[in-house]
């Protein structure tokens, strides 16, 4: 079990690192996102974060934190819907049927929310 849960957390965090590595480096720009290493990251996360829930609740008497896990789940499910959005966005800009700045801040908050996330796995 324990070499298991080793793998989910390199795995959670390179998706970590997918997700924000991405936000940062773009975070300038006020178009011509690139949204694709942000779901990937955000996707890998989620997976891989209920993998680590469910090797809590499986080894350990008194369980998981689940206030904690639920709050993390949702703002991460909220975080991969406004990626989401803006990649559709951002499509629709480069297509030329929406404003260069459609995804900005959809991008932007989904970033921001990645970023909250970590705040509340080191802090909480």
């Amino acid at each position: 079990m324990t070499a298991l849960r080793d793998v989910l957390l390199i795995l959670h965090f390179i998706g970590l690192a997918a997700v924000i590595g991405s936000f940062l480096f773009q975070v300038r720009r006020k178009g011509g996102f690139e949204t694709n290493w942000i779901v990937i990251g955000l996707v890998v996360q989620l997976v891989t974060g209920l993998g680590l829930m469910g090797l809590i609740d499986a080894t350990t008497d008194g369980g998981a934190n689940h206030t904690k896990l639920g709050v993390k789940l949702v703002i991460a499910l909220v975080a991969l819907v406004l990626a989401f959005v803006a990649r559709a966005r951002q499509k629709r800009a480069d297509a030329g049927q929406a404003k260069s700045k459609a995804a900005l801040p959809f991008f932007h908050s989904a970033g921001a929310l990645a970023i909250v996330n970590v705040l509340i796995a080191v802090i909480w």
